[in-house]
């Protein structure tokens, strides 16, 4: 328990940086921190989210949080109301060489890594990033640490250890940057939910992206997950488990991670599988998840693919190729992931480890404005957020609905670099609408769709 002296200094700290109100949510009673910034009355619902991840060393040529600020307008415009930031924490270094190890080794978990800016640069961004409606979600890195966090030397008990009684690195890994924390000791999990708790108070954060979540233990996650949402009274904060087990559900937590769908879709381009592979995926990842209401997330790039396998343009046929995987992936009974610059074609590998910035100056105009149109949609179809889905894929065409009570929406992608021929089920034989033009549009018994053509049906 902190002095009351630390509490009056903290709030101090906050309110020296605070030129807004402070948020009407009020602190849990046990808590050191006062809450800052306005409380956000625009939350997205989880089933409503759009997710644009920012790699911010790369995002603009400062490699800062004003860099992600100065852009705010440009993903807003996207369609986008979720900003997920990669970590924003101090980057440790590697044990053995004192080089920095990747972001994902913290140094310290509650402080902005100083390359980036500083708390109050993050509290400007989380605001106006509030005035555009997105919320904004920070990646979290519970696993572990890096080799030079203060945890190592203060509290050597909190990590696993080996025979000799060494600490270790992730068991099973090659992950020689960070060192693995023990979910056994009490104490270091009560240290991981305030440093959690601390992010909610002092940037009024709205969630967390939950790094290597499948190899956290899930009591940990129920237990941070119902004392994060116990901060704010409305308790809307969005937990994105980057993992696939599907307990994570009943952990709390709000999306769980499409690795299936996306190697599937992989799979699809580099070994000719038929598109009705893209069907056996969605039901692999959504078995046993009894609620209708949870959805996976899933991309078509991310920081980890884009660098280690490459951009949707190398892995998904080129340009058009690319679009027509993101449709499939945007309405498939998920919940989208836009990683930095793909929304313009951005075709260079981005090493995340390295400041290595994007090129704006080569966007694709056309490819953004595809991108927007498909979010658009999207964002106002009940249907594809909310509804249930029926697959009816053949080997080159993802064809499925998306229907609810008050809409059905039918999706047709050709996922080859060939005209496709789709023999229509008798169910879609009927009139529809194309959901970008509004023209109508008759399925007889057949259809043929050009190289990586895609139409958006509804009625």
């Amino acid at each position: 328990m902190r002095s009351n002296i630390n509490i009056v200094y903290t709030a101090l700290l906050a309110l020296a940086f605070i030129s807004c109100s402070s948020s009407d949510d009020n602190p849990a009673p046990s808590s050191p921190y006062q809450q800052y910034g306005a409380s956000f009355e625009k939350m997205p619902k989880k089933e409503d989210a759009i997710i644009y991840q920012v790699n911010i060393r790369a995002f603009s040529q400062a490699g800062t949080l004003k860099g992600v600020q100065d852009r705010l307008t440009q993903i807003q415009e996207l369609g986008v109301n979720v900003l997920y930031l990669m970590p924003v924490y101090p980057v440790g270094k590697v044990k053995a060489s004192g080089e920095l190890g990747s972001p994902y080794a913290v140094k310290d978990y509650k402080a902005v890594n100083p390359d980036f800016g500083t708390l109050q640069d993050l509290q400007v961004l989380v605001e106006e990033a509030h005035k555009k409606n997105m919320a904004v979600i920070l990646d979290w890195v519970a696993n572990h640490t890096s080799w030079d966090n203060a945890w190592i030397t203060q509290h050597p008990n909190w990590y696993q250890k080996n025979d000799k009684g060494e600490i270790i690195i992730p068991p099973g890994t090659n992950y020689n940057d960070v060192a693995q924390l023990d979910f056994n000791n009490t104490e270091m999990k009560d240290a991981m939910i305030d440093a959690m708790s601390y992010w909610v108070y002092n940037a009024n954060v709205d969630g967390f992206r939950c790094d290597y979540a499948d190899l956290v233990p899930q009591t940990f996650w129920s237990d941070a997950i119902t004392k994060l949402r116990a901060i704010k009274k409305n308790k809307t904060i969005l937990m994105l488990a980057e993992g696939s087990k599907v307990n994570h559900f009943a952990s709390g937590f709000d999306y769980t991670f499409g690795f299936n769908f996306f190697s599937t879709l992989e799979k699809l381009f580099k070994e000719n599988k038929p598109a009705t592979t893209i069907q056996e995926s969605n039901a692999t990842e959504y078995a046993n998840n009894y609620n209708p209401e949870n959805r996976i997330v899933r991309y078509t790039s991310n920081h980890d693919v884009n660098l280690a396998e490459g951009t949707p343009y190398e892995l998904f046929g080129g340009k058009q190729g690319s679009i027509a995987t993101f449709v499939v992936a945007a309405y498939l009974k998920s919940v989208p992931m836009i990683y930095n610059g793909q929304e313009v074609g951005y075709n260079k590998r981005i090493n995340y480890f390295a400041k290595t910035p994007i090129d704006w100056s080569t966007a694709d105009a056309s490819v953004l404005a595809e991108y927007k149109k498909i979010i658009a949609f999207r964002n106002t179809s009940n249907a594809i957020k909310k509804g249930t889905y029926t697959g009816y894929s053949n080997d080159a065409v993802s064809a499925f609905t998306m229907v609810n009570e008050s809409e059905k929406v039918l999706v047709l992608s050709n996922l080859t670099d060939s005209a496709a021929k789709y023999l229509v089920a008798p169910a879609l034989k009927a009139t529809w609408k194309d959901a970008f033009t509004g023209t109508s549009v008759t399925l007889g018994s057949e259809i043929t769709l050009q190289p990586f053509q895609y139409l958006i049906l509804k009625n």
